[in-house]
């Protein structure tokens, strides 16, 4: 959740408004988003932290300042800041993650915030925390070093060594303030960049054992509207998966560390249509993405690269939850639930266990420019005596016969199972007509042998739970 257009105000956020709870959070979103059952929540930004003041946004409303937003143009009221957010994450069971200002802000500035939200009080700006109303620390435990430091479009860039020693400072100085706290650091944002995985690496090299996880952004979208390339999308997100993490393997051998750095894809979506520059306005309407059907197997694509890489992608954050390129869309009181919003659900309420490395066996395609891919796009999760298994048909206009056969033990029986699907790929909800991609129970799955068999639509994500 970033400040830009109306994800936070309009989206999550409205004191005078009505439809909203004691503390002014929206309660049609909040009980949206609470389907989703997200964990960790990144805030507050995005290209806006790189010229964010946390101070701004702390204190009596009232006092705190108006200020132009450099990143988005946009003007800003700081009437939601640090301690607005700890109270959502507490009423929405999020982990709070976030990010500093290393763009016009400053190591000391970062030490400073980790002091005010994780320190007990009896020193500057934690007393301040406890003066303006919470006298107990927040703990917060992910802290993210600046956003897309690679970009030229970042308020702040520098070249990649520039940027290291600036992360390696805040570093010192914010773990030496709470030395239980995890830290993100900026790697490549995306992989068109001409220091793709350069940057990575003298990064890396730099900061060493002082980071625990680098950062991946990746935003997709179907510009020549090829929808079977745009589905096998997925190749090249696992390629950027696999490379970072190579990266990382590749640095650990050179400094010869036992420490292995993680990912965390703290930025993703489909994002291609909407641009947006809010012109001196207060909340405007910017990059509000009307997601379709192609859209939503794209996100289960990602979901489904993400469990394959469980044993390295630890942490990953859709960009963003409401109204800016999101699965929620507000108008007044009215929520609507865009098509990228049911993968997530499907995939949430199955969630716990092991990842399992899917072997596909079966047609394949070739894509204009993302190679070759099998017509099912697939992951699965194993916990304890149930087996969770998603699978994307990604052909146009074919069904696909789907056939699930678990290596070392029989499967038993459905429990249950949700399939997305709509009219075709460029089916989209509206306000109007707000169920025209949705999911429902899956039929004609059965259990022979121990193995399950499906016929899955065109076009369709399927998302069930197996005994076994």
């Amino acid at each position: 959740m970033e400040h830009l257009g109306r994800c936070i105000y309009q989206g999550l956020f409205d004191p005078e408004e009505e439809g909203t709870d004691e503390e002014g959070f929206r309660i049609g979103t909040m009980e949206a988003l609470k389907r989703l059952k997200m964990t960790a929540m990144r805030y507050p930004g995005g290209n806006f932290v790189s010229g964010y003041h946390w101070e701004d946004g702390v204190g009596p409303r009232d006092r705190r300042p108006t200020r132009r937003d450099m990143a988005w143009q946009s003007i800003e009221p700081n009437h939601f800041g640090t301690d607005e957010y700890i109270a959502l994450c507490r009423k929405m069971d999020w982990t709070p993650m976030l990010t500093v200002n290393l763009g016009t802000g400053t190591p000391e500035e970062a030490r400073n915030w980790v002091e005010y939200c994780n320190c007990p009080t009896g020193t500057y700006y934690a007393d301040q925390r406890k003066q303006n109303g919470y006298p107990d620390p927040y703990d917060v435990t992910l802290w993210c070093l600046g956003n897309e430091m690679d970009g030229p479009w970042q308020i702040g860039h520098v070249p990649a060594d520039q940027y290291a020693i600036r992360a390696q400072q805040a570093t010192k100085m914010m773990k030496d303030t709470d030395q239980t706290i995890e830290l993100v650091v900026c790697g490549t944002s995306t992989i068109t960049m001409p220091t793709y995985m350069d940057w990575d690496r003298i990064v890396l090299e730099y900061l060493g054992d002082q980071t625990d996880y680098i950062s991946l952004h990746r935003y997709v979208g179907n510009r020549d509207e090829d929808t079977p390339d745009f589905l096998a999308v997925t190749n090249s997100i696992d390629q950027q998966i696999e490379e970072t993490a190579a990266a990382c393997r590749f640095v650990q051998a050179k400094r010869r560390s036992k420490k292995q750095i993680h990912l965390c894809f703290d930025e993703w979506n489909v994002w291609y249509r909407e641009g947006g520059n809010g012109a001196g306005k207060f909340a405007p309407h910017l990059l509000e993405e009307v997601y379709n059907l192609e859209d939503a197997l794209v996100v289960a694509g990602f979901l489904n690269s993400f469990i394959r890489h469980a044993d390295v992608l630890k942490i990953a954050n859709i960009a963003q939850i409401v109204n800016v390129i999101a699965p929620l869309l507000t108008r007044d009181d009215e929520v609507l639930i865009q098509s990228i919003f049911y993968p997530l659900e499907m995939y949430a309420s199955r969630r716990d266990g092991i990842s399992l490395q899917p072997i596909l066996s079966g047609p394949t395609y070739e894509g204009k420019t993302n190679g070759e891919a099998t017509v099912i796009d697939a992951s699965a999760i194993l916990n304890n005596n149930t087996l969770h298994v998603f699978a994307t048909n990604r052909s146009v206009n074919e069904p696909s016969e789907l056939i699930i056969d678990l290596a070392d033990q029989p499967i038993a029986n459905l429990i249950n199972g949700d399939l997305l699907t709509g009219p075709s790929a460029k089916s989209a909800n509206s306000y109007e007509q707000p169920d025209v991609v949705k999911t429902v129970p899956i039929s004609g799955v059965t259990v022979k042998e121990g193995k399950a068999h499906v016929t899955l639509p065109p076009l369709s994500v399927a998302a069930m739970t197996f005994g076994v």
